[in-house]
């Protein structure tokens, strides 16, 4: 995450982010620029600089426009907020800085990696009455250690882990089963769980 060439640089922490859909992303970012250099434009793009253009600012954009939002200021930090996240929005997110001076420009090649995930309840193919039964709530990338809500017919479950465990199971566990991450509104699609 870090590149600096003669003092310029951008750090991201971390350098890439796992978010489930419909929930805020903050960015981590800071950045340097050797002294005698003044910034006069800092923008986030989810495109890199050309040759011939610039990138164009995501704050501009009418998909981003009213969900992103600059935490930084213009001496190091670029801090950014991207809230209610979609797949669409999965793809790297470069920073870029202008000075007043024509040679002091710098964005970052590497950039941020975003990836969007849903919650997806995983059941056994097929449940036996007595069996020991595990669903599990799958994700496309790994969140940083969330708390799991589970839900039997709407109604919230004790555990708190990606995994429910149901030891010998009867027809009282035949029920609709979702999951949800603690904090988001965002929860899976209900699934049918069938004891024969």
């Amino acid at each position: 995450g870090v590149v600096a060439q003669d003092g310029w640089g951008v750090k991201y922490t971390p350098k890439s982010i796992c978010a489930l859909k419909g929930s805020t992303v903050i960015i981590g970012c800071t950045y340097t620029y050797p002294l005698g250099f003044a910034i006069k434009k800092s923008f986030w793009s989810i495109r890199q600089v050309t040759s011939t253009s610039e990138p164009p600012d995501l704050s501009l954009d009418l998909r981003y426009q009213d969900r992103v939002q600059y935490l930084g200021d213009k001496q190091q930090n670029c801090t950014l907020s991207l809230r209610d996240v979609t797949e669409e929005d999965q793809c790297k997110y470069y920073f870029r800085f202008i000075t007043y001076k024509a040679d002091g420009k710098f964005q970052d090649k590497n950039g941020v990696q975003l990836f969007v995930t849903d919650l997806q309840v995983e059941t056994p193919e097929e449940v036996v009455e007595g069996d020991d039964v595990t669903l599990t709530c799958k994700t496309t990338c790994n969140l940083t250690g969330p708390s799991y809500i589970w839900y039997k017919n709407g109604v919230s479950l004790s555990s708190n882990t990606k995994a429910l465990n149901l030891k010998t199971v009867s027809s009282e566990h035949a029920a609709s089963y979702s999951c949800a991450v603690l904090g988001q509104s965002h929860s899976s699609s209900a699934v049918i769980l069938d004891v024969r």
